[in-house]
């Protein structure tokens, strides 16, 4: 593992340090392969060196863990390993015991009394963690899907639990973010009171189906502590690291919980978009949609543990001379994104048509992110329930007898009955189709005024050699339409189009901003206030 380090080899513990010896030992084990960076965090020190990696556990004890005795910092480093292998097998080479020799020096893995253990990994450049990656502008759609499968994979085979998780231990990590907040001092007392209360409020609102998961297998030994820091692209794949090791009650976790903490990281980094298109993916690999209602509030719990996780390292940042004013606005930012996510955004049904090349998905993936509550809409898209309904994989061509009126009913019935689910669940769906027949469109109508939610309707328009252009230039892209299928499209009567008819030859940023004007005032979408009854308008 690597990232730019925050000290250099040379910068040893003062002496008195608890493991000072240790730190001087393992630099001087490594100093032979290269210079050494190190790199400190509130509960590791990570030396390397050429192609090898050493992390420390340091001697701490906090609300969340203890690693105060070489005894639990030696079984943490065997946890990590075990659980690390599970997702990085390549990156994690094994735990090495730190013994004292007879005669009063350090050595790896000696028969003398235990002193310390370390963990030894392999080293991976500093600009492929994914907090480097997004910051340079090089996260992209492709490596979010390719996350979505490793996640919704490692999910699929990892342990489940049905004594752990469920609202208890939903309540639990409420009590102690409520605990850490008021140690860490990041806010006042009062302030700590509100937030708590309002988390409280929210549980008992989701409790039943907290429970009902825990029933079905949703609590899993999972990640446990899945940020942006935590992932890198290892051989071209993007690789979870680091997971939680110190507390197996902790890590074992819903899945979707796992998964909230890389959504409110991208979040949190300024790339919503990025985070609505990893949570469509792996909702497409998985089936958890019916919960994505759960979403926001699970973000806002991971919210205020990276708040007081960032805090914790204010008193640390003193004695090392880093920037205590960096962490403090950092902790201060993920707490205001705690707020954000706890305000009630009522679910709302948006539906997209026009003809085969259209533009549809690109406007979807534009917009979805600013629909409803974090992290955005859920995109069900025609193209993908098809795949689905088959059984095979979403760029799979299917044969022409799959796209039969038949079969095209039945793929607009699942499209409804998925929405119908993810609204009752509070979060808000976008439809995308082509919806050519009018009773496509009026039935889409009709599901939005059955759950009680606000309605918008968009259709597509362009020439015909536009559709067709785009039609014959795509790649990698789920649908199967082709010249000919759009000409039969062209042909068609489409009805009267009620919805709000948009250009589709625009760019599509100034597609989606045209779709985000719709219904003001002024024909534009000011920050932060909606541009429709159904969308709000964000940066």
């Amino acid at each position: 593992m690597a990232a730019v380090s925050t000290h250099t080899c040379n910068v040893i513990e003062p002496p008195g340090e608890p493991d000072s010896e240790t730190r001087a030992f393992l630099v001087q084990l490594v100093a032979g392969e290269g210079p050494v960076e190190r790199i400190d965090t509130h509960v590791s020190t990570i030396l390397l060196s050429g192609n090898r990696v050493l992390k420390l556990k340091r001697a701490v004890r906090l609300p969340y863990l203890d690693f105060s005795t070489p005894e639990r910092r030696l079984a943490a480093c065997a946890a990590e390993l075990a659980i690390n292998r599970r997702m990085a097998p390549g990156l994690y080479r094994g735990v090495h015991r730190i013994t004292r020799t007879p005669e009063g020096g350090l050595v790896l893995d000696g028969d003398g009394p235990l002193l310390d253990a370390v963990v030894e990994m392999r080293r991976f450049p500093a600009e492929n963690l994914f907090d480097c990656m997004v910051r340079d502008g090089r996260l992209t759609p492709a490596l979010m899907a390719e996350l979505a499968r490793c996640l919704a994979a490692f999910h699929a085979r990892a342990p489940v639990s049905r004594r752990e998780g469920g609202p208890a231990a939903m309540a639990d990590l409420v009590a102690l973010n409520d605990r850490s907040l008021r140690a860490c001092g990041l806010v006042r007392d009062r302030e700590v009171d509100a937030l708590t209360d309002t988390f409280r409020a929210r549980l008992a609102r989701h409790a039943d189906r907290l429970d009902a998961r825990r029933r079905e297998g949703r609590v899993r030994r999972c990640h446990g502590d899945l940020n942006l820091r935590n992932i890198c692209l290892f051989e071209g794949v993007p690789t979870p690291f680091d997971a939680l090791e110190f507390d197996e009650r902790l890590a074992t976790i819903d899945v979707l919980y796992d998964l909230a903490f890389v959504l409110m990281d991208l979040w949190h980094r300024g790339r919503p978009d990025l985070a609505n298109l990893l949570f469509n993916r792996y909702l497409d690999e998985t089936g958890e949609a019916p919960d994505a209602g759960l979403m926001p509030f699970l973000m806002a719990l991971r919210a205020v543990i990276r708040a007081h996780v960032t805090a914790s390292q204010i008193t640390a940042s003193r004695s090392t001379g880093t920037a205590e004013p960096a962490f403090r606005a950092e902790a201060q930012a993920y707490l205001a994104i705690a707020h954000d996510l706890l305000v009630e955004r009522p679910a709302c049904l948006v539906a997209i048509g026009g003809l085969s090349g259209s533009g549809k998905s690109t406007l979807a993936a534009a917009l979805a992110h600013r629909i409803g509550a974090s992290p955005g809409a859920r995109i069900v898209g025609s193209d993908r329930t098809r795949k689905r309904l088959h059984g095979v994989f979403p760029l799979t061509r299917l044969p022409p007898g799959a796209y039969a009126a038949a079969v095209s009913e039945r793929v607009y019935a699942a499209m409804r009955d998925e929405a119908t689910q993810v609204l009752a669940s509070g979060a808000s769906v976008l439809l995308d189709a082509v919806f050519a027949r009018p009773a496509e469109r009026e039935a889409v109508e009709r599901l939005a005024a059955a759950c009680g939610v606000t309605f918008e309707g968009f259709w597509l328009e362009a020439p015909l050699a536009t559709l067709t252009e785009r039609v014959v230039a795509r790649r990698g892209d789920p649908s199967d339409a082709t010249p000919a299928v759009l000409a039969v499209q062209a042909r068609r009567d489409c009805g009267t189009i009620t919805w709000h008819r948009l250009d589709a030859g625009l760019a599509p940023e100034a597609l989606a901003w045209e779709a985000l004007g719709v219904g003001t005032a002024d024909g534009t979408a000011g920050e932060g206030r909606p541009a429709t009854s159904a969308i709000r308008a964000s940066a």
